[in-house]
């Protein structure tokens, strides 16, 4: 066999297809003469080596000029080099714990990340602070109309809904004992202190968090980040601290929002089912319900709402360089809000249950 002409990139899809064409059975008792090959680049040594084996490709270039048997020496000693992965069979048990600790440190990871960004984050706003002239306000009004504005129909018709079932099940147990006065004190404690926040920050996880993975995942894709790096400029300071204290300042408006609506679907219920009507609702709300309770349900907005706005940040900074990444980490954010959201408010119910407030 005698290898002649040209291999090079260019005519790689060519030689490829020769190359195919021609495989010996046993390169090795084949008599093959390189003499006359012409220029050669690392993609023409690369199918070389596929034609006749790296150890024998090496030998054969010592008959070459220097520096084109140098060239197919590396190629081959980096073929040769390639490590093969090995293949591991586990039993059940030990696949399952190994399932279970690449989960365990890549959740490990993930919250490392996270109180990485977050540092960031309080870090950019303290320094903030004092430098009003700094401040961006148009982007923020702008993510204030986006987080706020824009959600306050969803959530007050959500909240009325949940209200008006709430108050309905309500009813229809406390009936039993002919106890449906109490109704009222159910919706009224149950959405001032819990389903208020929680049902208002789900909703903002869900939908304002996704929105800013995406937004700053395409500007990542589109190399934007990039450029306002370039330009010297902060992206901490740019699209993240707009964002975090729009989010601070929406959430606790629409969790107030939330309250009123879920008490007026349930007086609604109570009128239209139990006789209950308004003014009773309202003196039974009055003489029952505590200010604190009011108070608690609202002290957790403004966290919610950091939390929620900084994870949709960070996941779109670590969208990487393509649509399908931008589709997984805007899932992601919405998951992570609203399971962090949750786990939060779990904590703080039991807080301020042994607390007594």
């Amino acid at each position: 066999m005698t290898i002649r002409g040209d291999w090079t990139l260019a005519d790689y899809a060519s030689l490829q297809q020769e190359v195919s064409r021609a495989s010996p059975r046993n390169p090795d008792q084949l008599t093959v003469d390189i003499s006359e090959l012409g220029h050669v680049d690392t993609a023409g040594a690369a199918q070389l080596a596929s034609l006749l084996g790296a150890t024998r490709l090496r030998t054969l270039a010592k008959t070459l000029p220097e520096e084109k048997s140098a060239l197919l020496a590396a190629v081959c000693k980096a073929l040769e080099q390639e490590p093969t992965p090995p293949v591991l069979k586990l039993v059940a048990p030990l696949r399952f714990l190994s399932e279970v600790g690449q989960r365990t440190d890549s959740l490990f990871q993930l919250l490392k990340e996270l109180n990485a960004f977050i540092g960031q984050t309080l870090a950019a706003i303290f320094w903030l602070l004092p430098r009003p002239w700094r401040w961006r306000l148009t982007p923020f009004v702008s993510a204030i109309q986006d987080t706020g504005l824009n959600a306050l129909p969803i959530v007050a018709l959500l909240t009325f809904l949940v209200g008006a079932v709430v108050a309905f099940l309500g009813a229809t147990v406390l009936q039993d004992f002919g106890a449906t006065i109490y109704t009222v004190n159910l919706v009224a404690f149950s959405f001032l202190r819990e389903f208020g926040v929680l049902l208002a920050a789900i909703l903002l996880a869900g939908r304002t968090a996704s929105s800013f993975t995406a937004h700053i995942g395409a500007m990542k894709v589109n190399q934007e980040i990039d450029a306002i790096r370039t330009l010297g400029l902060n992206p901490i300071e740019l699209l993240v601290i707009p964002r975090v204290l729009a989010m601070m300042v929406s959430l606790p408006i629409l969790t107030f929002v939330g309250m009123m609506a879920g008490m007026v679907g349930g007086a609604a219920v109570c009128a239209l089912t139990l006789d209950i009507y308004p003014p009773q609702f309202i003196a039974i709300v009055e003489r029952d319900i505590e200010l604190r309770h009011f108070l608690v349900g609202l002290s957790k907005a403004p966290l919610f709402a950091f939390l929620i706005a900084v994870i949709g940040c960070l996941e779109g900074f670590k969208v990487s360089g393509s649509a399908q990444s931008v589709g997984e980490h805007t899932t992601s954010s919405v998951v992570q809000s609203i399971f962090t959201v949750i786990l939060f408010d779990s904590i703080a119910a039991l807080f301020f249950m042994e607390m007594g407030w």
